[in-house]
């Protein structure tokens, strides 16, 4: 819709709503981080922790999503370019960021509390906050698209079109489906859905988010008209085939989840105590913290006998 640079600099290069949107996207997803990790009540040094992994994530994210772009460039073209030109891919950045994000927290987590206890224990409540963070992102994300005019689909004269300068009339602005507003619109829906779920303790945001996200992204791609590159599959686009891997991978987290409560019940997945992480946070052995409920549970016990 506008393309166009709002802030210009002297060498030519400037910042327009597609970069704006970008970052509020970010900013938008750390501060739903810090919302939910204060509901779960996550250690104050590991939220810190995340917060750089989640600026870290963003900037490494953008290289891959660039490298997944050329490389799907490459696939239809054969040639590997990258340039200001080249573009990115979402997938990709998910993949780039989910990466840099494991290893900030568990190489971060070693190094505060001088073991990975904590960082395993609230790894599954990190991902299930992410699970709600990322979509938001992504909605603000989708907005930057329509304004800088790609991710777009095709030429319409419905009443739901939306002019754009997609670069097919040399600068003219062409009628299009807005399907950057229409998956705005889902991701906004999705992550309102899964910030109550979270909220409610119901538990499984990721698989949610994995298989939801992917059926609407493979549904979504056949609506696109932009250029996204060759898939490896036939008939496929790229995203298509990273959807079908993701909704795989959903299924595959229900199936794990199923199993493991069969053997070891739903606690083995709940979130920790606050007072088992202060007691980690201090170093404590633990081997120390049953004795330590077992004198609680004494005192309990002996208050009682007083009372009676």
């Amino acid at each position: 819709m506008y393309p166009y640079p709002i802030v210009t600099f002297a060498d030519g290069s400037g910042i327009s709503l597609y970069e704006i949107f970008m970052l509020v996207g970010v900013i938008a997803a750390m501060v739903l981080f810090s919302v939910l990790a204060e509901r779960r009540k996550m250690p104050g040094k590991l939220q810190n922790l995340i917060l750089v992994g989640i600026i870290a994530s963003v900037i490494v994210g953008y290289l891959v999503a660039v490298l997944f772009q050329a490389v799907y460039n490459a696939l239809a073209t054969g040639k590997f370019v990258i340039d200001e030109n080249t573009g990115a891919t979402f997938y990709g950045g998910l993949i780039g960021g989910v990466i840099c994000m494991v290893i900030v927290y568990f190489v971060g987590a070693r190094i505060l509390y001088r073991s990975n206890d904590v960082a395993v224990r609230w790894f599954p409540t990190l991902a299930n906050i992410a699970a709600a963070c990322v979509p938001l992102a992504h909605a603000f994300g989708r907005i930057g698209c329509l304004m800088a005019g790609c991710c777009h689909g095709g030429e319409t004269d419905a009443w739901y079109g939306i002019e754009m300068d997609i670069g097919a009339l040399d600068g003219e602005y062409v009628k299009v489906v807005p399907i950057q507003l229409f998956e705005a619109i889902f991701l906004f829906a999705l992550a309102a859905f899964l910030i109550v779920w979270f909220w409610k303790g119901k538990g499984m945001e990721v698989p949610v988010y994995l298989i939801g996200y992917g059926v609407w992204r493979f549904v979504i791609e056949f609506f696109r008209t932009d250029d996204r590159g060759a898939s490896i599959i036939p008939g496929l686009s790229p995203s298509q085939t990273t959807a079908i891997l993701l909704v795989l991978l959903g299924i595959a987290i229900v199936v794990a989840y199923f199993v493991i409560c069969r053997k070891k019940g739903k606690e083995f997945f709940a979130p920790p105590q606050g007072g088992a992480v202060s007691a980690a946070q201090k170093g404590e052995p633990a081997a120390e913290a049953p004795a330590a409920r077992h004198d609680a549970q004494a005192d309990a016990g002996e208050n009682e006998h007083k009372e009676s």
